[in-house]
C-alpha cells in the first residue's frame, strides 16, 4: 500500500494487519485520482469508513486543504495518525473515532461542508431479489450526507458489484468506474 501521486508519491504506508481492513487498492485508488484531476487541490476533504486512511494520505499527497476522516476503530486511527505523522500531513488531517452515521448527523448540525467526501466501506454482501443493506447504501441513503458535499462538490463511493445499489432522488450519478469487483461511483448533489 501506497501513496501513488502528488508530493508524497511512492511512500509505503503501513496498515493494521489481519482482515478487518481492506485497504482501496493502488490501481483503483490511482483511477480515482486521476479522474478526479485539479478537484483535490485545496479541497476540503472528508473520508468515511476511513480504515488505512490511504485515501485522505492522497488527497494530502496531491495538495488538498484538509481532510477529516471517520474510523470507528480506534487501531485503525492511530495507523492513520502514525502514516501522516511520518508524511508530514498531520497539522492538515483531522482523525474522529467514531461511528460514520453519528458524525454525519454532528457535521450536518454544524453546517460543515466538504469538496470531496469519499468513501470505500466494507462489502455488503449480494442482494439478488431484495434491496441492499449494505454500509454504501446506507450512506447514499442518509439524510444528511448531501448537506455536507457543497455545491459542486463530489461523492465518490466505493462497493463491490455483487452488491446493486439503489440511487435516491437527492444523487445524480456522474461516472463510474469498474475494476474487478470493485465499483467507484461518482456523485454530485442535485
Amino acid at each position: 500500500m501506497r501513496i501513488t501521486g502528488g508530493q508524497a508519491a511512492r511512500r509505503i504506508l503501513k496498515v493494521p494487519k489481519g482482515l478487518d481492513v481492506r485497504p482501496t487498492p493502488d490501481l483503483v485508488k490511482q483511477a480515482v485520482f486521476n479522474s478526479l484531476g485539479n478537484r483535490v487541490v485545496d479541497a476540503r476533504v472528508l473520508e468515511l469508513f476511513a480504515g488505512s486512511g490511504a485515501l485522505s494520505l492522497e488527497c494530502l499527497s496531491r495538495g488538498a486543504a484538509a481532510v477529516m476522516c471517520v474510523e470507528k476503530s480506534a487501531r485503525h486511527a492511530e495507523f492513520i495518525r502514525s502514516n501522516a505523522a511520518q508524511a508530514g500531513f498531520e497539522a492538515m488531517l483531522e482523525v474522529r473515532t467514531q461511528d460514520v452515521f453519528p458524525v454525519l448527523n454532528q457535521l450536518a448540525a454544524a453546517g460543515r461542508q466538504f469538496d470531496l467526501i469519499l468513501a470505500d466501506p466494507p462489502y455488503g454482501e449480494k442482494n439478488v431479489g431484495r434491496r441492499s443493506t449494505s454500509f454504501a447504501q446506507q450512506l447514499l441513503d442518509h439524510a444528511e450526507l448531501p448537506k455536507l458535499l457543497a455545491p459542486d462538490g463530489r461523492l465518490v463511493l466505493g462497493h463491490t458489484k455483487r452488491d446493486t445499489l439503489e440511487v435516491p432522488p437527492a444523487w445524480d450519478e456522474v461516472k463510474l468506474l469498474k475494476h474487478g469487483d470493485t465499483l467507484m461511483r461518482f456523485f454530485e448533489r442535485k
